[in-house]
């Protein structure tokens, strides 16, 4: 793909969710600060990365990259859940959260839909 990793709506839509997160864990209790708060940050920062690191790889190796940034959109939902049985959010802020990541979700497997298809094409 020709473009760069920042014209890439799944991108762009990653790195809000980046800053979304990041409000999110804010409520978290400090004693978190090195387990599920810095656990979910990380997953959140490696979708956009993902993203980015795989716009500038063949494209075999891009779809892997969408599908580890995918794999992370699941983890971050999990992790959602997870802090709202522990009493750090509540249940309508982890909901919220889990919309997003399923918005960016959506706009990543339609990424790779693209990317497949056009790698399939350039194989035959």
């Amino acid at each position: 793909m020709g473009q760069s990793f920042r014209d890439v709506p799944a991108w762009q839509h990653a790195m809000q969710l980046v800053n979304t997160v990041y409000a999110f864990t804010r409520s978290f209790p400090a004693e978190e600060q090195n387990g599920l708060t810095s656990q979910v940050r990380r997953t959140a920062v490696s979708v956009p990365s993902n993203i980015a690191a795989g716009q500038a790889l063949p494209q075999k190796e891009f779809l892997h990259c969408l599908s580890t940034a995918r794999g992370s959109l699941a983890e971050l939902q999990t992790q959602a859940l997870i802090a709202v049985d522990l009493g750090f959010v509540a249940a309508g802020a982890a909901a919220a959260l889990i919309e997003e990541t399923n918005r960016v979700d959506q706009m990543v497997e339609a990424l790779y839909s693209t990317v497949d298809v056009g790698w399939n094409r350039s194989s035959l």
